[in-house]
């Protein structure tokens, strides 16, 4: 993993409570990128700085 990854990873209970805002399902941490990953939206919102950023806008989609 990445250092600035790991430096920013999100509190583990923060990652409990958030979900994806398009379909409310459950959000997979992936470390390599530093994002969470909606597999129902196939959707990636990164992690800037420590903080999710979770608007559909910003997400990347998934290929």
């Amino acid at each position: 993993m990445p250092e600035d990854a790991e430096r920013h990873r999100p509190d583990p209970k923060l990652l409990e409570l958030l979900v994806c805002p398009l379909t409310k399902a459950q959000l997979v941490y992936d470390a390599e990128r530093g994002e969470l990953v909606s597999r129902a939206a196939r959707l990636a919102y990164p992690i800037r700085n420590g903080i999710p950023i979770m608007l559909p806008s910003e997400a990347r989609p998934l290929e």
